[in-house]
C-alpha cells in the first residue's frame, strides 16, 4: 500500500485547561509521547503548533485536545498507540479526559505525500459520527481498504 497512507484524528475533552494542576501529569509527558511518535516506525507526519482558536477545533467543543497524524499503515499506527509507551498514558486517560459519548477517533486513507488539514480531519470525524464507519471515515474496529476515492 505504498501509494496510500493512513491519517487519524483523535480528540479528547480535557477535564481542565492543559496548564492547570489537574492536567500536569499529562502535560509533563506530552513532549516525550510526541517524540516517541516522531521516532516510531511508520510515522510520517503530525500536526504541531495548532491554534486552539481554530474554528474547526472550536467546533468540537471547549477544552479539546486534538491530535492529527499520518502513518505508513494501520499496523504502524496501532503498534504506536497500543504497544509502545504511549499505551501507559492511554490507560490513564480517565485521569485527564472526560469519557465521550460520540466517536473521538477517526481513520481514513489518503494518497501518500498528502497532509490533511484540520478542517478535513474534523469533517471526517463528523462523517463517522453521522453515518458510522465507511471507506471515508472508519475506526480500528471496522477498517476499510483504500479504494482510491479521496
Amino acid at each position: 500500500m505504498k501509494h496510500y497512507h493512513i491519517a487519524q484524528l483523535n480528540t479528547a475533552h480535557m477535564r481542565a485547561p492543559l496548564d492547570t494542576p489537574l492536567m500536569a501529569g499529562f502535560a509533563q509527558q506530552l513532549d516525550a509521547i510526541n517524540a516517541l511518535a516522531d521516532a516510531h516506525a511508520g510515522f510520517v507526519w503530525r500536526l504541531t503548533g495548532e491554534d486552539p482558536n481554530d474554528p474547526a477545533i472550536l467546533s468540537l467543543g471547549e477544552n479539546r485536545l486534538v491530535n492529527i497524524s499520518v502513518w505508513r499503515d494501520i499496523a504502524s499506527l496501532s503498534d504506536y498507540a497500543y504497544r509502545s509507551d504511549h499505551a501507559a498514558a492511554l490507560r490513564r486517560r480517565g485521569d485527564w479526559f472526560f469519557p465521550q459519548s460520540t466517536a473521538s477517533l477517526v481513520l481514513w486513507w489518503l494518497k501518500a505525500g498528502t497532509i490533511p488539514t484540520i478542517v478535513e480531519s474534523v469533517q471526517r470525524l463528523e462523517d463517522l459520527r453521522r453515518h458510522g464507519p465507511s471507506p471515508r471515515a472508519f475506526t480500528f474496529r471496522q477498517q476499510f481498504p483504500p479504494d482510491g476515492t479521496f
